[in-house]
Order: structure tokens, then C-alpha cells, then sequence
């Protein structure tokens, strides 16, 4: 794997890989995604092997603009035109139904996740490749996203070509919200809230449960996802916690001061900036080689949505 600046020797030699149906990690302003051509089966079949993907779980294609979204899609409809004027270039994925002359993006599904992101390299890499790019977290299936280049190196040290973008800014995926239902319907909580996207659509649905290996829309809808090597432990009280049986090192993760732990991230009580660097401490608390990572629950509110949801897959 070679790590490169993202200048124009780099963004050459990256678009050079994906043209030749191979892959490049590139930065998002979520995280860091594993690239390849969208309608490429063998860049494709590429990602899914590097990553040791699930074949029944689905990618997200991100384009540089509106048009080219609306060229992959059946149809565009009046919500989705409101949304990418609103949030576009942001964390915000919009499924709706894929033309009907394009081939599946990955799993088997007649939808086709789209969305426009929000970081300067990501958009320099779009425009100058021509292709739409479909990019998962650029990590093995159902590890920690990645943040930065070096989490990507750790992870995936196969990848051809790394382009540094440094730290992600919102740290935590994009928002998925289903165009295909009556109601919009919400298939994955991320860095866009709720809040702001009801505005916008008014009602919002959520999702059934959906079985691993069952069809589904988007992806991050699995049962375990987003987990370190460590043991995560979901608790209201990180001191109550009988530490007997444990696996050591035992590890803390919260928002509020941890005494008498091996290792401990403290992140901020916002729920803006404790996503932000969620990802980043698990990795080093990973990296210090913790056993078991308590991590206080955060609240039941809905700005807390994303956090609970990846924190709930880690521990499962």
C-alpha cells in the first residue's frame, strides 16, 4: 500500500487504478471510503474480496454533482431534487430506484444509494476519473470505520494507493434515507439529524429489523458492525461494573471522567463532537491492545441517534 498527498501526481496516479478496474482509498468528510467503479464487476468483486464483504450487503455510489446522480436513477423525485439542494455535497445518502440500462452495484437489489460528498479530495477524485465511484469504509467487514489513512493502512494493507485527506470532519457515516417507500423511510441514522431532513420531507419512517443475508436497500444494516477487536460492553455506569472475568486489559469509553481503568477515552458530551471521534478512540484503544472496552450508554435522545446505533452493533 502507498499513502499519497492528494496533489495532482497523486489524484493522477489514483485515477490511473480506478480506470484500470482496481481500487483506491480516498477520504470523505465521513470517513474514509475503498473506491472502485460502480458498474465495473471486476473493481466490484475487488472491493467485496478486500473488504470480506457479505455478498448481500450493498453500496453506496458516490457522484460530483446532482446530474450525475440523476442519471443513475429510474427516476428523480420531487423529494430527492429538495433534499440534494439542501444537504448536497454532505452525509446524506438518497436511495431511490436505478435505471433500468445499468447493472446492479454490488448485492442484488433494483435501488441504487447515491449521494454527493462533502470533501474537497473526494470531489477532485470524481471529477477527474469521469466515474461514478462506489465506496464502502475503507476497513474489513464489520471492523471500525476508518478516519484517517493510517486506519485504512491497518486495516487494509492490501489496497493499492491511499489518498491522505486527513481526519474526517464528521467522523461517523452518512445519513440513509429511502425514496422508494410512501413515507421516506430511514435505513441507517448518521451525521445528518433527523431533525434537519424533517424539515425538508416532514414524516420520516423507520426501518423493520432486517436479518443478516436478507435484501436490503443500504448498508450498515447489519447485526455487528463497526466493532474493534476488544470486547464492547453497553452499561449506564462504567464504575458499577463487576470487572471479575473481564478480558484485560479492561478499557473505558465515555463522556464523563473514568477513574481506576487500564486505558480510558473521555469525548466530549456533544453528540456532534463525541461522533466526530468515536471511531478514532476505539481504534486506539484497540491499538493499546484493551481486552474489553466499557463504554457508558449515551442518552435516549434522538441527537444521540447515530452514536447509539454504531455503539449497539459494536457490542453485538
Amino acid at each position: 500500500m502507498t499513502i499519497v498527498e492528494p496533489n495532482a501526481d497523486g489524484l493522477r496516479r489514483a485515477v490511473d487504478l480506478l480506470r484500470r478496474e482496481s481500487v483506491v482509498a480516498f477520504p470523505t468528510e465521513t470517513v474514509y471510503g475503498l473506491g472502485a467503479h460502480a458498474f465495473s464487476v471486476k473493481a466490484i468483486a475487488e472491493v467485496y474480496r478486500l473488504k470480506n464483504r457479505p455478498s448481500w450487503n450493498p453500496l453506496i455510489v458516490h457522484v460530483a454533482n446532482v446530474a450525475a446522480a440523476r442519471a443513475l436513477a429510474r427516476e428523480w423525485p420531487d423529494a430527492a431534487n429538495e433534499l440534494a439542494a439542501q444537504f448536497w455535497p454532505g452525509p446524506l445518502t438518497l436511495v431511490v430506484e436505478r435505471a433500468e440500462h445499468l447493472p446492479q452495484v454490488g448485492a442484488p437489489t433494483p435501488t441504487i444509494a447515491i449521494r454527493v460528498p462533502a470533501h474537497e479530495v473526494a470531489l477532485r477524485l470524481l471529477e477527474a476519473s469521469g466515474l461514478p465511484l462506489a465506496a464502502p469504509s475503507a476497513n474489513r467487514s464489520e471492523g471500525i470505520s476508518p478516519t484517517t489513512a493510517g486506519h485504512v493502512l491497518r486495516s487494509l494493507p492490501d489496497v493499492p494507493l491511499v489518498l491522505d485527506g486527513g481526519p474526517a470532519s464528521w467522523g461517523i457515516e452518512s445519513t440513509v434515507l429511502d425514496l422508494t417507500t410512501p413515507t421516506p423511510t430511514l435505513l441507517r441514522p448518521g451525521a445528518l439529524a433527523l431533525r434537519a431532513l424533517r424539515e425538508v420531507t416532514g414524516a420520516i419512517a423507520l426501518p423493520d429489523a432486517v436479518a443478516d443475508g436478507a435484501a436490503r436497500n443500504a448498508p450498515g444494516m447489519s447485526r455487528r458492525h463497526y466493532a474493534p477487536k476488544a470486547t464492547v460492553l453497553l452499561v449506564d455506569d462504567v464504575q458499577a461494573v463487576d470487572r471479575g472475568g473481564l478480558a484485560a486489559p479492561v478499557a473505558v469509553l465515555s463522556y464523563e471522567t473514568a477513574d481506576n481503568f487500564d486505558a480510558a477515552e473521555v469525548l466530549s458530551a456533544d453528540p456532534r463532537e463525541y461522533a466526530a471521534d468515536l471511531y478514532a478512540a476505539l481504534h486506539r484503544l484497540d491499538d493499546a491492545g484493551a481486552g474489553t472496552i466499557i463504554v457508558r450508554t449515551p442518552p435516549d435522545t434522538e441527537d444521540w441517534l447515530a452514536v447509539r446505533d454504531r455503539l449497539g452493533r459494536a457490542a453485538r
